[in-house]
């Protein structure tokens, strides 16, 4: 069914008028700028309660099934809710494992059972999800996770070390991958998919302390854990496939994620407009040759990005390279996003070294803060030289 502009544009001015009236206050404490720093109870109870409300508004899970909590409408509506979620600057929708990893898995491959059970309360917030791939001696080499999952009845027991587990101490549940099959000739032959829930005895989840001195990952311990036989997802022995067709949608190279923000977006301009009057030698830092070299490097290069996503829709376009967009996607967006942080600390001068907290700091230290989180990008789901050799092997056909 065809699209209108004009109701294109209609439902663009609803949604901004929507969020307009409904973006809440500060509430007076810090907030998170990605998913991966929900850290207290405080900022889980304020995010929980905006992403229910979104969601209630009807801007949230659009394109999902009306049966499963959804819109059950074309996902153009939700790139446009999107769009203004943005530009309003409202706070994120921070259920992101599940809205946009566990929830298209689900809604792909999984059992009308599991759909029943698991999509609604993923948009509605009230359910958090976590995933449970790396481990601490096998971050990048995914294929070799020995966390244990034994068959024992009606149950499996499970037991195993996750690490970078974002939001493992507030998460319902998690997308666990665990070896089911140690003599497997393959070792990826021998891992199975779990959507495992995270209130049983046995399972513990440390908070980790980070760089930024905020929280939101956890070490995740497995002692002996049991969770019914029915967490199962497909078949034993398909979990690397599951797997990989989850990492797809977590790199961004496959649709279906139910929307919203996952992290407070700031461009370029956003960049110059908050640090214009930033002096040094008694002339503004942006008026220095080379500071504008770079920056117009920089610009450059964020218009190629997000030329690159609509691109990456037409095929016409990307016939010589088919998914080479998707799959580099990840990489390009996340290491541009460092350095325009690191370049508008550098624009600081020495003022760059101060950090949250510090009455000095510019805009709170808004942009140290962004920087130090943006590495967390720039690893989870693949570090950037997983990324680099996903390119070279899938894109570029170079041998592994």
């Amino acid at each position: 069914m065809s699209i209108s502009d004009q109701e294109l544009n209609e439902f663009r001015a609803q949604v901004s008028a929507w969020m307009r009236d409904n973006k809440p206050a500060d509430p007076g404490f810090l907030l998170p700028q990605t998913f991966m720093e929900v850290g207290d109870e405080r900022q889980l109870d304020f995010l929980r309660e905006w992403q229910h409300k979104v969601w209630s508004a009807g801007y949230l899970g659009m394109a999902w099934p009306k049966a499963y909590g959804g819109g059950g409408q074309q996902a153009v509506f939700q790139a446009i809710a999107d769009r203004e979620m943005r530009r309003h600057a409202v706070p994120i929708c921070f259920n992101v494992i599940g809205l946009g990893w566990a929830g298209p898995l689900i809604l792909d491959i999984g059992s009308e059972e599991e759909k029943a059970r698991y999509l609604k309360g993923i948009l509605s917030a009230e359910d958090i999800w976590c995933q449970g791939f790396s481990e601490p001696d096998h971050g990048s080499d995914l294929g070799s996770a020995q966390t244990r999952a034994v068959r024992d009845g009606d149950e499996y027991v499970i037991n195993g070390q996750k690490i970078w587990t974002t939001m493992g101490n507030f998460a319902k549940y998690m997308i666990l991958l665990a070896r089911t099959n140690p003599a497997a000739q393959r070792k990826y032959d021998g891992l199975s998919f779990f959507l495992a829930p995270m209130n049983v005895p046995g399972i513990e989840a440390r908070p980790i302390r980070k760089i930024t001195g905020e929280y939101g990952f956890t070490e995740t311990f497995f002692t002996d854990a049991r969770i019914p036989a029915g967490c199962l997802m497909g078949e034993e022995g398909q979990g690397w496939k599951i797997a990989m067709q989850t990492l797809q949608y977590e790199r961004g190279a496959e649709a279906g994620a139910a929307g919203g923000l996952m992290m407070v977006r700031v461009t370029i301009d956003d960049m110059i407009e908050q640090l214009r009057d930033v002096s040094r030698d008694g002339a503004p830092v942006l008026h220095d040759p080379v500071m504008r070299d770079t920056l117009v490097k920089m610009i450059m290069e964020e218009k190629a990005v997000a030329l690159g996503e609509r691109r990456a829709h037409i095929s016409a376009l990307t016939s010589d390279y088919p998914g080479s967009l998707p799959l580099s996607g990840k990489l390009r967006s996340t290491e541009m996003s460092r350095r325009m942080r690191q370049f508008a600390i550098n624009l600081q001068g020495a003022a760059g070294g101060l950090y949250v907290g510090d009455d000095a700091a510019r805009q709170g230290g808004f942009w140290q803060r962004a920087y130090f989180n943006s590495f967390s990008a720039t690893i989870g789901g693949g570090t950037s030289q997983v990324q680099a050799n996903i390119v070279a092997e899938h894109v570029l056909g170079l041998p592994k």
